[in-house]
């Protein structure tokens, strides 16, 4: 039975991480038909869930109430969702103002009855202040009941009507805004059952991490974490600031003269739907366009400003970044930059539409050369919309939009000025580098020194690179006034954050933490920095209006950083093993010991984070669980990190060498949930 078990769990694992790489090669509904809604896949789970109770019964695991407890919890949550695969009705209806409607579409061809019917009083949309972005859609209905009652009712994103186990959700509206089309998810039995599921997991889960009988309490007594291993004993070396290249003596004629573009730096502006200080449009322009907030010596205003004043001049100077060696020599650019003027032949024709046509039809669309044919048309249609007066758009005069208060601006512009990704990815990584390799000298050496006021102090340097990450983080989020967590820039931000507080709290179990605090969080920012040097801080879209979201993001994120350090544990464990293992032996079982105790919250915040997602989903669109890629692969993170646990159905995880090289292997399952979902699957939760 237990061979057939892992054979089983296995295969279901292999088979969701397949079925994502089939939805990117064939799309979502020949996955649905033929993988997820298929009998076949629906036996899967239902063979896994059968033979792993009979599995759970047969070890008499309630002679552990808290592991017994979790799987019962599995398998309750398996029977929800099978009674929402079996009996769950969903379909999509579509209401026209003043006119009553009691059929909808169920699976796209079916249709079928409500026991009363809807009607459309009025669909909205409100704005965010003075933007046209959309910061929520708004359908207000009345229900007719057979008996002549009416009811009304409110439908918005995050906010679901419910009637009589129908639960409706805003999913789309008519261009004439006289229309509205809702989801439709009739399935009482189903999410009540898959929530208690929820529920008797979280529960489980705190009673294992605080049960003495269970394996996370006997680990955080273990006698190796009651004692820093090592010390360190770093000469600190002072970090030298690198000194700005002279600034080149090119002078560009015309230019506005610097003092006019600094007193226009606070001036407020509507941009990408937001008010912002003139300073961050021009920062980003200037940023899109050259690679650098500053050009030749003049700052983001001045260039901003001299292109809106001479543009004339200003298509004749080479300051339009090319990356792609091959789309610049199609289109004759010497050098890494162009001008203008580069785009357009003598007949004035737009020499990159022609190229991308040409391209086109004998080219795959992921293409490096017309991702950077893509990439640089923006570039030239942002110069464009600068000259047609369509960028830079001030606050109008009549006082219909109330402008933001000095107190924010200054805010902003402070954030603006201070690179705090940059400044603290380079501090970290370098601190990191620094304190690992000394630490590893001394250990190689068999040296332990004694404690030092430096490694003290190196313990107040990370307490300090988390306060100013934290005002960073702050700031970020002051400015936008949502919760930053919305995009693949500020959740990298947030799990750096998560980094450095792990690291903090963890700082006397092993002396290895400090620096991979450092180097985990200065490679995340170094990431984050390079991928969004400039990131816009934009409106939310109105479903990403929830409480509840932030909280499954932080915990998914804060499961991420804990991975890390268990993956970076692994690397040293494994090389002090394949040098000297018996010499290294303590440092190893350290960083073994170490490890598996921080498995048990991280795979638990995995999980926890996981179902939060699915309540939020349920709630946003009503289907707590779409089988979306992100959705595929964070549940197979889960799954993959959860065989760890199971030392006693399989004895190997209790070996070294196996375990490390495990999670190592397993850490893969992270890397392809947050970054290769989003750069090679797609899906709704794809960001970048």
């Amino acid at each position: 039975m237990k061979r057939f078990l892992v054979g089983i769990y296995v295969f279901i694992v292999v088979l969701l991480a397949a079925a994502t790489f089939v939805e990117a090669q064939w799309g979502t509904p020949f996955v649905k038909i033929f993988f997820y809604e298929s009998p076949w896949f629906f036996a899967c789970w239902t063979v896994l869930g059968v033979v792993g109770l009979l599995y759970v019964f047969r070890r008499k695991l309630w002679q552990r109430p808290a592991a017994f407890l979790l799987h019962i919890a599995f398998g309750v949550m398996l029977i929800g969702a099978g009674i929402t695969w079996t009996f769950g009705e969903r379909g999509i209806i579509h209401l026209n103002q003043g006119e009553q409607q009691k059929f909808f579409l169920k699976n796209d061809t079916v249709r079928a009855e409500l026991p009363f019917s809807l009607e459309l009083q009025q669909f909205t949309i409100s704005y965010y202040p003075g933007t046209n972005a959309p910061a929520d859609y708004v359908s207000s209905v009345f229900v007719h009941e057979e008996n002549g009652e009416t009811i009304s009712g409110e439908i918005s994103m995050n906010n679901v009507l419910s009637y009589r186990g129908y639960r409706f959700y805003q999913t789309s509206y008519d261009e004439n805004l006289s229309g509205t089309w809702l989801s439709i998810n009739h399935d009482p039995v189903g999410i009540g059952v898959t929530y208690t599921g929820y529920l008797l997991m979280a529960l489980s889960m705190i009673f294992l991490l605080f049960s003495k009988k269970c394996g996370f309490r006997k680990l955080l007594n273990h006698p190796l974490l009651q004692k820093t291993a090592f010390c360190f004993c770093l000469i600190f070396m002072s970090l030298g600031t690198k000194q700005l290249s002279a600034q080149e003596t090119v002078k560009i004629k015309p230019i506005w003269e610097k003092v006019y573009a600094d007193s226009a730096s606070s001036m407020q502006v509507l941009y990408h739907d937001r008010i912002v200080p003139f300073n961050t449009l021009a920062r980003d322009f200037t940023l899109k366009l050259y690679g650098k907030t500053s050009y030749k010596g003049l700052t983001a205003e001045q260039v901003v400003g001299s292109w809106l004043l001479f543009p004339d001049a200003w298509k004749s100077e080479p300051m339009i970044l090319v990356k792609n060696e091959d789309l610049r020599s199609r289109l004759g650019i010497e050098g890494n930059y162009a001008k203008y003027t580069d785009f357009f032949d003598e007949n004035n024709q737009y020499k990159l539409r022609a190229l991308w046509q040409s391209l086109q039809s004998k080219t795959e669309s992921r293409s490096p050369l017309l991702k950077a044919i893509t990439e640089t048309d923006e570039k030239v249609a942002l110069i464009t919309m600068l000259q047609q007066g369509s960028l830079v758009r001030p606050l109008p005069q009549d006082g219909s939009i109330k402008p933001l208060s000095n107190k924010k601006i200054q805010a902003e512009l402070f954030y603006n000025k201070v690179a705090f990704c940059k400044i603290l990815f380079m501090i970290n990584l370098t601190l990191g580098f620094l304190s690992l390799f000394w630490l590893l000298t001394q250990i190689v050496r068999n040296c332990v020194p004694r404690k030092s006021l430096i490694e003290n102090l190196l313990k107040i340097l990370l307490l300090c690179a988390l306060v100013f990450h934290t005002v960073g983080v702050f700031l970020h989020g002051y400015i936008s006034g949502r919760i930053p967590m919305s995009n693949g820039y500020e959740t990298m931000m947030f799990v750096a954050w998560c980094v450095m507080l792990i690291a903090l709290v963890l700082r006397n179990k092993s002396a290895f933490i400090v620096p991979f605090g450092f180097l985990l969080s200065g490679f995340i920012l170094l990431v984050a920095w390079l991928g969004q040097k400039n990131p816009q801080i934009t409106p939310m879209m109105p479903v990403l209006h929830s409480p509840i979201l932030s909280i499954h993001v932080s915990v998914l994120m804060m499961a991420y950083a804990l991975y890390g350090f268990v993956t970076l544990n692994g690397i040293i464990a494994l090389i002090f093993y394949a040098k000297d293992k018996e010499t290294h032996a303590e440092t190893i079982e350290t960083l073994t010991v170490l490890s598996k105790l921080m498995l048990y919250p991280a795979t638990f915040l995995m999980g926890i984070g996981i179902f939060v997602g699915a309540i939020w989903a349920n709630i946003s669109w009503g289907n707590y669980w779409s089988w979306d890629p992100k959705e595929t692969w964070a549940l197979i993170t889960f799954l993959v990190y959860a065989a760890a646990f199971h030392t006693e159905s399989v004895p190997k995880f209790n070996k070294t060498v196996f375990f490390h090289i495990f999670v190592l292997i397993a850490f893969l399952t992270v890397l392809m949930t947050y970054f290769g979902v989003n750069n090679l699957l797609g899906g709704m939760h794809s960001y970048k």
